[in-house]
């Protein structure tokens, strides 16, 4: 397939229909919650736009967000991801090894300086001068210097990316560091999850190429379209946490029931992901709807800040139904074996009762 052939092209020519083409487009506009009035941009985009170029680069991870990323299932994303974008350098994909594959990655950047998509996923390592982690005798934070200075947008994919995620836990041995705190004159897009869902990257470059610029962040950096409501709610098990029902115990007569499993350590209420409304495996499941507590991946920090199994102190009810740009991650706290406690959200939501009443 050539670069200059619109993604439309690409779909005519492998016989998928007009009808389906304008299905997935209209799946796109919702996905990133745009006004109906936007439909007709993101036709024209994917009818008339060149595929756009990718480096992706793997750093210090274990692979579960590239695994992801292979897997996205609604029709047509997974051509959009392969054949959409030009997919110039993957290792975990790519044929090509050592100098042959180097090769490939300075090729896209020096033939579309500016105009090019990074996409990053796992940490930066600063510790002794990032030796702990090197592709083709290169810390993996330089290549992500060199890499990153023609790109026009980074997309950090992951939590390794966005937090340093669990190499980046106490005591951290390799001082790893999210992306944006090495790249810093770039437009950084967090994408994180352990691992995210693959469709909010491909949510995220359908914008790009339909506007010119990337979607709408939240205050952390985050695609607003999935990061602006939190997993708790559109749980599924949200009636039974609003009925006072818990699970008590994995084994007991609540669990087999479906009953809410906030006692049992779920994050879902400090969580902000679409993994309640997107879910996986094609629209499947996903962990509480599986019967395990969400860890809270994609929020910072989340690898230190609690037992996975202890569950968070006490919600103030009037938090319940904040937005992600009022409540911030790491507030709320964790009731038991001496984890921090709730304080400085009470504090906060008193004193924003306080100011109302004023």
């Amino acid at each position: 397939m050539s670069k200059t052939e619109s993604y439309y092209q690409w779909a005519r020519r492998k016989g998928i229909s007009r009808r389906d083409f304008l299905k997935f487009c209209t799946l796109m506009g919702a996905m990133l919650g745009l006004d109906a009035a936007e439909f007709p941009k993101i036709v024209q985009a994917l009818q008339s736009k060149p595929r756009l170029p990718v480096i992706y680069l793997n750093l210090q991870e274990c692979t579960c967000c590239a695994e992801s990323f292979l897997r996205s299932a609604h029709p047509l994303v997974s051509d959009l991801i392969f054949n959409m974008i030009s997919l110039d350098y993957m290792e975990v994909l790519q044929a090509a090894a050592g100098h042959q594959a180097e090769a490939v990655r300075l090729k896209t950047m020096k033939d579309h300086p500016g105009a090019y998509i990074l996409v990053v996923e796992g940490s930066a390592t600063l510790g002794d001068g990032g030796v702990y982690c090197t592709i083709g005798g290169v810390t993996s934070t330089e290549l992500l210097k060199e890499t990153a200075k023609g790109a026009a947008a980074v997309i950090a994919y992951g939590s390794c990316a966005t937090n340093a995620c669990i190499q980046g836990a106490y005591p951290n041995p390799t001082q790893a560091v999210p992306i944006r705190s090495v790249v810093k004159d770039k437009p950084i897009i967090d994408v994180p999850g352990c691992p995210p869902i693959a469709e909010v990257i491909t949510g995220t470059i359908v914008h790009y190429l339909t506007f010119g610029k990337i979607p709408e962040l939240t205050n952390q950096g985050r695609p607003k379209a999935f990061y602006q409501h939190r997993v708790h709610d559109n749980c599924v098990r949200r009636a039974f946490f609003d009925a006072g029902q818990f699970v008590e115990s994995f084994d007991d007569a609540g669990a087999k029931q479906g009953w809410c499993l906030y006692k049992v350590g779920c994050k879902g209420p400090t969580t902000y992901n679409a993994c309640a409304i997107t879910e996986w495996n094609d629209g499947v499941s996903y962990p509480i709807k599986s019967g395990h507590p969400c860890i809270g991946c994609s929020e910072n920090n989340f690898f230190d800040n609690t037992p996975l199994y202890t569950h968070l102190a006490k919600i103030p009810n009037n938090a319940i139904g904040k937005d992600v740009d009022k409540v911030g991650m790491g507030v709320l706290g964790v009731a038991a074996l001496g984890v921090v406690a709730h304080a400085g959200m009470t504090a906060m939501v008193k004193h924003q009762e306080y100011q109302h009443k004023k």
